[in-house]
Formats: structure tokens, sequence, C-alpha cells
């Protein structure tokens, strides 16, 4: 049966109002009301935004989620868990810092942030699915305790997942430090040698000391690779590379089990601003061009749903003149050995930024778990 994924476009007029009242007309409609949030914990999971990065969602839409819980008996928060590489976010003292100059505060939002895995990463629980992959996820402490998840999504591109959505957001961002490492552990990046010009970018900022550069190339110490991807996401070049297609089916196939542990036994709610859709993660201090115009938002209580039908607005929206990514990317070597990615993914604009990637091999293992249906059918919102 297909799942209901409500759909809301930027046009706004003062007959109809503004895209915050818009919004709170979305998710009423979609009926997040039915949820009963009286005196519940309700964590809000969004990404602040990593300093210098400018893709983030704005937190006056957080604004009118927190209102919405509020009025409905709730308690929410904002909340994210810290990261695996360095970075604005990777304890609680600079995530916290980074959130409030975003504008992600009490003043902003009408509500506090608190970081779910503490000071330093370590404040977790594991919640036992299970899973192939990761039987016992490690969560982040204060969204494992949360009575009630919604998320609060930038729908972008991937250089290791394909994209990044609901899924994503839940899954790899709910996770505690140690759950981030066990997410990566198999999705170790290798060196093309052939790109690779040695100015060093990716040793200078491996937080991990596993890059460093000999005889004018990047060399990888994989005993000391997480599989973060941070050099990936920054190699000017295209000399670091994901590992393989297997390597991010995998990535995404731990993702979803993490998210199932996330959404275990509580009540969830999902909401997606398909907006400065940039080509690669948000976990970096910069952000690329968008690649198609800002479509809108959509929500759902399906989470797969949602980044399905995310992401076949976004292959099927133009793409802009002013992002040189998807022709860039075009002849790039596929991990089938052939040189054509456009050949092969014309009509997937992930896929041919990302060749090694593949996002569908993680919305079909998330439908697997339960966690949702990649069939749905798209409720329009004036």
């Amino acid at each position: 049966m297909a799942s209901k994924v409500y759909f809301g476009n930027l046009r706004t007029s003062a007959q109809t109002g503004n895209l915050l009242s818009k919004l709170r007309r979305m998710v009423e409609t979609a009926g997040i009301g039915n949820i009963d949030f009286k005196d519940k914990y309700v964590a809000i999971k969004i990404h602040f935004g990593e300093y210098g990065n400018m893709a983030y969602i704005r937190p006056n839409y957080a604004a009118v989620i927190v209102d919405v819980i509020k009025k409905l008996g709730g308690k929410p928060f904002l909340t994210d868990s810290n990261t695996l590489y360095t970075g604005s976010r990777s304890n609680a003292v600079d995530h916290l810092n980074t959130a409030n100059v975003n504008g992600f505060n009490r003043i902003v939002t009408g509500c506090d942030v608190i970081i779910a895995d503490g000071l330093k990463g370590t404040e977790e629980r594991a919640v036992n699915v299970g899973g192939k992959y990761c039987e016992a996820p490690l969560i982040g402490s204060a969204i494992a305790d949360a009575d009630i998840v919604i998320s609060m999504n930038h729908f972008k591109g991937h250089e290791q997942a394909g994209f990044g959505g609901a899924l994503k957001n839940l899954g790899m961002g709910s996770g505690s430090v140690a759950g981030k490492k066990e997410m990566h552990s198999t999705a170790q990046p290798r060196i093309e040698a052939s790109n690779c010009i040695g100015c060093g970018i990716c040793a200078d900022n491996c937080r991990h000391g596993a890059l460093e550069i000999v005889d004018g190339l990047a060399c990888i110490n994989y005993e000391n690779c997480v599989g973060c991807g941070q050099c990936v996401a920054l190699c000017p070049n295209q000399a670091a590379l994901p590992g393989s297609t297997e390597s991010s089916k995998i990535l995404n196939y731990k993702i979803d089990e993490y998210a199932k542990a996330v959404l275990k036994d509580k009540p969830n709610f999902h909401i997606s601003f398909i907006m400065n859709v940039s080509p690669e993660c948000d976990c970096w201090a910069h952000n690329d061009a968008a690649i198609v115009p800002d479509l809108g938002i959509a929500c759902s209580f399906d989470p797969v749903a949602l980044d399905q039908a995310c992401a076949d607005m976004v292959n099927a929206a133009p793409v802009l003149s002013t992002t040189n990514v998807l022709h860039d990317k075009e002849q790039h070597s596929c991990s089938c050995g052939c040189q054509d990615a456009h050949h092969h993914h014309q009509d997937d604009k992930f896929r041919m930024m990302h060749p090694d990637t593949d996002w569908k091999a993680g919305l079909d293992y998330a439908e697997q778990l339960g966690l949702g249906t990649c069939s749905y059918e798209l409720v329009r919102i004036d």
C-alpha cells in the first residue's frame, strides 16, 4: 500500500500566507496532530549546519515545528549527535556554539538545543534491533531516551550514500561517535593515483591521521582510517574516491539499521526541505552551488516514501546552469569499469555525481526492515 507524502512548492501569496504558515498547514494536514504529544519528550532531529556551510535549514522553519508541538502539549528540543571528523561539531562545546551562530537557540526557535551524545560523543544507548550489519546500534542518549522523534531533513547529494535525506539524518545523524565509526567501518576510500597532485588537503584535514603524502601522492593508512569520507569530500581532483559501490550499499544498509533503532517503539514524523540541493554532504565547511532549483517542502509519517519522493522530484527537475558538478562528473569511471557515468546514470543525478554510490539499495533495504515503503502517493498542498 502506498504511503502519503505531502508536498508544497515554494509559491506563496497574500491570500495563501507565507512559507512558515504553509509549513504549519502542511504538517497539520498530514496529521501530525494524531500523535499524542501530551507531556512527551520530543526529539527534533536536525542538522545545525557546519560553520561556513550555508545550505542548512533555516531555524525559522524549526520554530514553526516547535510551536506546533508545544501547542499539542509536547516538550520539544532540537538535537543532533557529534561528528566523526574534524569540524565545528565534533564536540558539544563547539557544536552548541555552531548551532547558536546559525540561529538554533531558544530566542529564535523557542526551545533548547541538546547534543544527543554528550560532550565527547560517548553518551549513547545500545538499541537492539537484531540487524544483519549492526545488531545493537549505538544511538545518542538524548535521542534514544526521547518519547517521540520528528526529523527535519535537508535533502541533498552525498558522496558516500548517494543522497542524504530522512533516513541518513535519522541513522547516521543520531549515531554516537562510536556508532558513526561502526557505520563507516566498511566505507574506506581509495586513492586514484592518476588524479592525485599531492596537494595535501586530505592529509591536513584527516582527524584520524590516516593520510600522508608520500613521493607526491596521497597514501591511506587503513589501520587508522575510519571511513568518514572527509577526504572524498575535500579532494579537489577526484583522487580520493569511495571504495566501491558495494561499500556504499553496506553503508546505506547500516544507516537503515541505525534509523530503525532510532524509531523503535516511538511515534515519528518526517519533514524534508528540497532546497539548496547541494551535491555533497552538509558536514563540510563549504557547500557547492545547488544542482536543481529549490523545489519545496515534503512531509510524511513514512521516511522511506519521503526519501523516494524527494529523489524522484530532484531527478525530474532541470539542472541549473550555475552548477558544473553534473557536467564535471559525466566522464568519471564507474565501478563496472566503464568510463562514461553519464551513459549509465543519465536519469539519476545522484549516480551521475557519485557513480560509486547506490542510494536505491538503501531504500530497498529500509523497506525490507519495515521502515516504510518506496511506493507513495503525492498529495499537493497549495
